[in-house]
């Protein structure tokens, strides 16, 4: 008896402790983001939105398997402990057990599989977008190219002692942060000028690599207006850590206005670029 209200314990303490986490990481993807928190950073745009209900759903998917699981095992270790059960039985097959534990987890999958390609599919790539930016990697800074605007501008990492610790963060602001209008489909082209680099907007849920000779395809819509940031996530040297990104969203009116001084401040002399539709591949 007395291993059986160990085990008992030890199974209550760590389905609290399973249940805590659970509950943390559920009510803290609301939440305002501060340091040490548990779960997803906010959304802000419909891909992000997308991913974090996807991830709530196999959330409350794996807690009802765990569960159901824990219950199997606390069941079968006192139902068939050898004092209950002393002559255990000599059953080698059974059919509907058989075919139970075949076809219930394709049945998982299959329920994983149709959001999961719902979702990859409507974060593949813009349609009918609004604006399309291209994005450059270099070593150690970004190149943000407006192709329909003429202007072309370098993003670099702030340094340390040019930082104001009012306004800016280390290793996350940047000289000229990437701006976008608020709610308006951005389609985003991104290669590199030398090794392979990866463009990364956890807000946005962005992430596509940065290939020499080569334009990889993605989009971000910013439903919110302010400053979400990202980083290279594919390590490129040894300045890999000094490639923040800062993506800047602004209303429609603001937009416009920076857009008329950055005309003005960043005027490229060089041609547009005419990107082949059969260059860009996921």
């Amino acid at each position: 008896m007395k291993k059986i209200r160990d085990l008992s314990s030890s199974v209550a303490v760590l389905f609290g402790v399973a249940f805590a986490t659970f509950a943390s990481c559920l009510f803290s993807a609301s939440a305002e983001m501060k340091p040490w928190q548990l779960g997803v950073p906010e959304p802000v745009s419909p891909v992000a939105v997308r991913i974090h209900e996807f991830h709530d759903y196999l959330l409350w998917l794996i807690t009802a398997i765990t569960i159901f699981v824990l219950a199997l095992l606390v069941y079968v270790c006192v139902r068939f402990k050898a004092s209950r059960n002393p002559n255990p039985s000599k059953t080698t097959h059974n059919t509907t057990i058989e075919v139970l534990w075949t076809v219930v987890p394709v049945l998982i999958l299959v329920v994983v599989a149709v959001p999961s390609f719902k979702t990859l599919y409507y974060g593949d790539r813009a349609v009918d977008p609004d604006m399309t930016i291209k994005v450059t990697a270099n070593q150690w800074y970004w190149t943000y190219e407006y192709p329909d605007q003429g202007i072309t501008f370098d993003s670099y990492m702030v340094p340390e002692k040019e930082i104001d610790p009012k306004t800016q963060t280390y290793l996350l602001s940047v000289d000229n942060p990437l701006v976008v209008p608020v709610g308006k489909k951005v389609q985003v082209l991104v290669t590199s000028n030398d090794v392979m680099h990866s463009f990364y907007v956890p807000q946005a849920v962005v992430q596509i690599y940065g290939i020499a000779g080569r334009t990889n395809e993605t989009w971000m819509q910013i439903d919110k207006e302010g400053t979400v940031y990202g980083q290279c996530n594919q390590i490129c040297g040894i300045n890999h850590s000094a490639m923040p990104i800062a993506v800047k969203a602004l209303p429609a009116e603001k937009y416009q206005e920076w857009l008329t001084e950055a005309k003005v401040k960043f005027a490229s002399v060089a041609p547009k670029v005419q990107i082949a539709s059969n260059s860009i591949s996921n």
